[in-house]
């Protein structure tokens, strides 16, 4: 165990690939968050035009995203990554010219394109840089770069929106990314050994182009768990709103992700030391009585209460979900098995986002948080005879 300990996790290539993935994500959130905004208040737009904006980014990122493994093979992870982000960075320079809702919905869609591509990439050139006895650990900190992001994108975005104009915030915000970007130079990217798989002739594609089968129970369950998490992205604030809240809502976030990283540096040595079980469990159980505590929220206390249970569960859930994702992918394979994960929770995130909408203005928000904690219980049983069964473990 002395030797694990010994081992530096926060090299100097990690930190850099955790800053780079901090500043996109960043970026991702503001922009979010302002949008709807930009679009109500200076488009003239209505709140339809403002959720297609949302949409039309997921649904191209979506579309894309069971090719992004098979264009890192193809291009190399070098080439992905300075592809992909230059891209991103240009597209997002484009959104300070975005004057009209047809101009800024093409940006939209065209951006969640290379998104999905650039999100995909960054996760096997960090796995890289993680030791090899630390990848729970590892992949744990890395995953809070996003986390860090929700909660300052948001909060970075409402504070600028308040005084400035979208166009001086999208020109922060391009800024913001481009730093980003320049992290990327001073990575020593490597390229994975070609096995000899990898090296047969050429073929005509076929589903496992595509996909990681080895992934595939993981990520399912990463879609359960994520149709769960859709009903606080999306939702969390319209039911602060109906609870006379709303001035608490940012703090729910804040909240999050102080109980998210008061719990990484402990589950992630749990996870390397005893086995995912440990963490997965527990989690799953937090996330669970955060929700249902959720549905029964009558007061700030509850309010927050509930954030520390959703922040030690889901914060914890999904990147534990993630890092056993790509360790039961060959090396040469981590690219598609972040693909499919991440395949799998983008698509229980749109989904979600659908019929959680669909069953509040059915049943109310009390129900439909008791739903979704049912949901994310089921992951458990899915979990145990299902991931955990010796034939896909």
């Amino acid at each position: 165990m002395s030797n694990t300990a010994s081992q530096p996790l926060w090299n100097k290539p990690f930190l850099l690939c955790f800053s780079n993935n901090l500043f996109l994500f960043i970026f991702y959130f503001a922009q979010t968050t302002i949008l709807p905004i930009y679009i109500l208040n200076e488009l003239n737009g209505s709140l339809a035009q403002a959720g297609l904006a949302m949409t039309l980014f997921m649904v191209s990122s979506i579309l894309v995203r069971p090719f992004s493994g098979l264009i890192i093979e193809k291009l190399g992870r070098k080439k992905t990554l300075f592809l992909s982000e230059s891209m991103f960075c240009l597209l997002s320079f484009a959104y300070i010219f975005a004057d009209n809702l047809t101009l800024l919905l093409i940006i939209r869609f065209i951006h969640g394109i290379w998104f999905s591509i650039l999100t995909t990439v960054t996760v096997p050139i960090a796995n890289d840089f993680i030791p090899e006895q630390r990848k729970g650990e590892g992949m744990g900190y890395f995953v809070m770069s996003v986390n860090l992001g929700i909660v300052l994108g948001p909060l970075l975005g409402i504070s600028l929106i308040q005084t400035w104009s979208y166009s001086i915030i999208a020109t922060v915000l391009a800024v913001i990314i481009s730093l980003g970007f320049a992290f990327c130079f001073m990575i020593p990217l490597r390229e994975p050994e070609k096995t000899d798989t990898a090296a047969t002739v050429r073929r005509k594609l076929s589903l496992h182009d595509f996909m990681e089968k080895k992934a595939l129970t993981v990520s399912v369950m990463a879609m359960l768990v994520a149709f769960s998490y859709a009903s606080i992205m999306s939702f969390i604030s319209t039911y602060a709103e109906e609870k006379d809240l709303l001035s608490y809502a940012s703090m729910f976030f804040i909240v999050f992700a102080i109980s998210m990283m008061s719990l990484r540096p402990i589950t992630g040595k749990i996870y390397d030391r005893y086995g995912p079980r440990y963490v997965i469990y527990p989690s799953i159980l937090m996330f669970a009585a955060g929700l249902a505590l959720l549905s029964q929220m009558q007061g700030v206390v509850s309010f927050m209460v509930s954030a520390i249970f959703i922040g030690m569960g889901f914060g914890t859930l999904q990147p534990c979900l993630q890092t056993l994702a790509i360790q039961r992918a060959p090396k040469s394979r981590i690219g598609h098995a972040t693909s499919t994960f991440f395949t799998c929770y983008d698509i229980g995130i749109a989904l979600g986002s659908l019929l959680v909408g669909l069953l509040i203005s059915w049943q109310g928000y009390s129900i439909t948080y008791l739903v979704c904690a049912g949901v994310v219980l089921s992951s458990l049983l899915f979990y145990k005879f299902v991931v955990n069964h010796p034939a896909t473990a």
